[in-house]
């Protein structure tokens, strides 16, 4: 803030001529003037030497000089610059006692509004403020300005009108706190009338007022007009530059802010720490690994030191980044290190799944006599919940309890979830119920476990429990409703919940449309999915990587090429997911499943990625086809480029030797999975074998290969050897197998007409009427298999299924006949 100008008012000196004492002319030329110790005192003040200046005070009442108002304003003001309350409230005291010709004094009264308010005592300076005679810009801008620091920001902006109604104006020292309040409220509108008073009283080239006024549009999210403010500076510092950066950040620019700082540096602007910390946010937003290096690079080529602001951004920055080694180098460089500094480092070893190295470094912690704080305690938990391990969990809610930390609604948050997702919905809930104060977040956790289990019915139980408890849901909440739901295969009770979000006044997201999209292809709801996808769009929200995931599952599952080639350019156009490995997986495993092979393969050849999903949908789509060839030799490139295969490649191998009948190569590959990869085969890969092998009439190799796996035999395998077992007319064997299948899953009507069948190979008529009996006493029914074609219709694409004896189509169900008998016709007229 500007000096406070002092005006020297005529004053009356303490002695009167017949008062003075004989020696009073011999001290005045031997002492000092009132002037020279006011020049004494100004200098000590402004070198926080407070109680140096305070003796030369005494010294001048101890020879009985004047001490004037200047005086105790240059001390006052010492006391703001050390922050030394205690001694300006002494002072206050001795300005009282010496009476109203101090203590009304314009100049004092507005010192002592300064001193409080700038020593954050809001109290006390309101007290004085209210009675001031005068109250001048200075007095308003310190208590506008302890408003803004202590949070009362609604009061700051009240002060400001206040202030322009009484006739005073807000000058460059005012404003930029009044700019501050707006940011903090995001209120533009208020920021907008605060810029027009800027431009008016020609406040506007002023660099911090300027600065203020980017900085708050920044906050508001309106970067235009921050940037527009920014263009405008004539001569832009550090702090210009800093203000719009921030305001980049916060608002997820992170490109522009990195562009800034390029800007920046070809203006000649040394960047400060507050630059190269911005700019490692940015870094770490956006994955920019090469971008926040070159930051940090920046930080040590212009000398900043790494002190505990700088170690932390960069340490931060790292962390997210995934580069742990660079971490710990700068963690082990920082001279001070604080409890925010530790707990970044647990959290980077926590995030990259190295949960003995974050114990390792609480312990560690610990031996520097730090205690660990809610944030150190909830990376633990995380940590717990990463890796399943309730063990751990458990030993950090025991501390919790201990240090009577577990009503912190953090920590009371992260147990719950680490307790759901060790699988233990019980302990969970006893936390959940034990935590005395419960915000929305805590709720939103107990519900996400809930749904993630598919209990539909708790999760629904207790969306209702927290509006009696007035407290209201939001999107999320809402989500994970309709989450629980479709894991429950409840889909109209989540479409009507859906409808229920919107009528109550809450726009679905993103994440709310991809949900019911995924739960509805995941319940063989894929044609529906898809008119999901329609909707959202026409709602303004653009699809992400997953939502065109899951719309590609969808056509891939409805085998619908014209669906799949539309989703395919939608991505085309919108350039941002083209280069994802997921998209590309997602489309080579849709025009493998729409029939259209030889496109899979051209989007394959022009990949981006070489990643092992991409691969291993290219196998599939090849093994559907039985082209065997061409998957064994895609699965041995992988070894050239030393990538891994996993179940599900060795899963679509095996699926398209046995669609090829080709057993030989199946055998060898089946040997590989142990032999040259050292992995153990799932129990997927043991029953395409045994499939394979009972196909090929080798019953007692089947049979051998059931003995010897480390898994209980599933339906399929038993399924596969009831076929092979009728045609060799083994009916001790087929017995015995009928009866396992039939106990093992005494509900499922594929495995009586699976049995069924096997005896009408063997001619068991009997038996035959038997199986189809005990069906008709248990209430089985076979399931129909379908078609479906795809019609042009009036909205557009439409499928249409059909079973056996379907009559749904009753409209055109004549007009299909007629067609059906037409093509019969005429296949037996071709054949004559």
């Amino acid at each position: 803030m500007a000096s406070l100008p002092f005006n020297t008012i005529p004053i009356k000196l303490p002695y009167s001529g017949s008062t003075r004492p004989s020696n009073y002319h011999d001290d005045q030329a031997r002492s000092p003037s009132s002037t020279s110790y006011f020049h004494s005192v100004s200098s000590l003040c402004k070198n926080g030497e407070i109680r140096e200046a305070l003796s030369l005070v005494t010294e001048m009442d101890f020879r009985n000089l004047r001490i004037g108002p200047e005086i105790y304003g240059e001390i006052l003001q010492g006391c703001v610059y050390e922050r030394d309350f205690h001694t300006g409230q002494q002072i206050h005291a001795r300005i009282l006692k010496s009476g109203d010709f101090y203590a009304r004094n314009e100049y004092i009264e507005t010192k002592l509004v300064i001193f409080y308010a700038k020593c954050d005592a809001l109290e006390a300076a309101e007290v004085l403020f209210s009675k001031l005679r005068i109250r001048n810009v200075f007095s308003w801008a310190a208590i506008i300005g302890v408003k803004c620091r202590i949070g009362l920001v609604e009061g700051a902006l009240m002060g400001f009108v206040e202030m322009l109604e009484n006739g005073i104006f807000p000058d460059n020292f005012v404003v930029p706190n009044v700019c501050k309040a707006c940011g903090a409220l995001q209120w533009s509108r208020f920021g907008r009338g605060v810029h027009g008073y800027v431009a008016k009283a020609g406040l506007h080239d002023c660099v911090f007022v300027a600065s203020s006024l980017a900085d708050m549009y920044g906050k508001c999210g309106v970067l235009d007009e921050a940037r527009k403010v920014f263009d405008e500076i004539p001569q832009r510092n550090v702090v210009a530059w800093n203000a719009l950066m921030v305001g980049y950040v916060q608002n997820g620019m992170n490109e522009e802010a990195i562009r800034l700082l390029s800007d920046m540096r070809k203006e000649g602007i040394e960047p400060t720490r507050v630059t190269v910390s911005t700019c490692l946010s940015a870094s770490a937003n956006m994955g920019g690994v090469e971008e926040g290096k070159q930051s940090h690079a920046i930080a040590i080529v212009n000398g900043l030191e790494l002190d505990n602001i700088l170690g932390t951004s960069i340490l931060n920055f790292y962390c997210k980044v995934g580069l742990i080694e660079y971490a710990e180098m700068i963690f082990d460089r920082m001279i001070e290190k604080d409890v925010v500094t530790w707990n970044l480092l647990i959290s980077g070893y926590v995030q990259q799944g190295l949960v003995e190295d974050a114990i390792r470094m609480c312990r560690l912690m610990r031996l520097e006599n730090l205690k660990f704080d809610c944030v150190t305690l909830s990376t633990l938990m995380s940590a717990a919940a990463k890796t399943q391990n309730s063990k751990l969990g458990k030993e950090v809610q025991c501390y919790c309890i201990r240090h009577s930390l577990e009503s912190d609604i953090v920590l009371a948050s992260t147990s719950v979830d680490m307790y759901a997702k060790c699988g233990s919905i019980v302990d969970a809930k006893k936390v959940f119920d034990s935590t005395v104060e419960k915000d929305l977040i805590l709720w939103n956790t107990l519900l996400a476990a809930y749904a993630e289990s598919g209990l539909s019915g708790e999760a629904l139980r207790l969306f209702y429990e927290m509006q009696l408890e007035s407290v209201p849901p939001n999107v999320i909440t809402w989500n994970l409703i309709i989450l629980s739901l479709l894991r429950n295969g409840q889909v109209n009770e989540a479409k009507e919940m859906f409808l229920q979000m919107q009528s109550s006044g809450i726009s679905p997201n993103l994440v709310s449309w991809t949900t019911m999209m995924n739960g509805l292809v995941q319940n063989g709801c894929s044609e529906e999915a898809i008119h999901f996808l329609r909707k959202m769009q026409e709602s303004g929200l653009r699809p992400n990587v997953f939502s065109i995931t899951v719309a590609l599952s969808a056509c891939a599952n409805l085998a619908s090429l014209h669906f799949g080639k539309s989703i395919h350019g939608y991505i085309i156009r919108n350039q941002q997911h083209s280069s994802s490995v997921a998209i590309e997986t997602s489309l080579v495993d849709m025009y493998a499943k729409c029939g259209d092979i030889n496109k899979a393969e051209k989007v394959f050849r022009s990949k981006l990625y070489s990643e092992l999903p991409l691969y291993n949908a290219m196998i599939s789509g090849y093994a559907v086809y039985g082209n065997v060839k061409e998957a064994i030799t895609l699965y041995r490139s992988l070894e050239d480029m030393g990538i891994k295969p996993d179940d599900i490649t060795f899963t679509s191998l095996l699926a398209g030797c046995n669609h090829a009948g080709d057993i030989n190569q199946a055998i060898e590959i089946f040997s590989e999975i142990i032999s040259k990869h050292g992995m153990k085969p799932c129990l997927e890969h043991y029953g395409l074998m045994v499939d394979l092998l009972a196909s090929a009439g080798e019953t007692e190799k089947a049979l051998r290969l059931i003995e010897e796996m480390p898994y209980k035999t599933d339906a399929r395998m038993i399924q596969s050897l009831l076929a092979t077992c009728s045609k060799q007319r083994k009916t001790e064997l087929m017995d015995y197998l009928s009866r396992h299948l039939l106990e093992s899953e005494p509900e499922n009507s594929g495995n009586y007409v699976t049995v069924s069948n096997a005896y009408a190979v063997e001619g068991s008529w009997d038996e035959v009427v038997k199986m189809r009996e005990m069906m008709r006493v248990k209430g089985l029914k076979k399931k129909p298999g379908c078609s479906w074609i795809q019609v042009k219709g009036e909205e557009g694409e439409e499928v249409h299924v059909f079973v056996a004896n379907d009559k749904t189509h009753d409209l055109r169900n004549n007009e299909i006949r007629r067609i059906i008998e037409l093509v019969v016709y005429d296949m037996c007229s071709d054949s004559k």
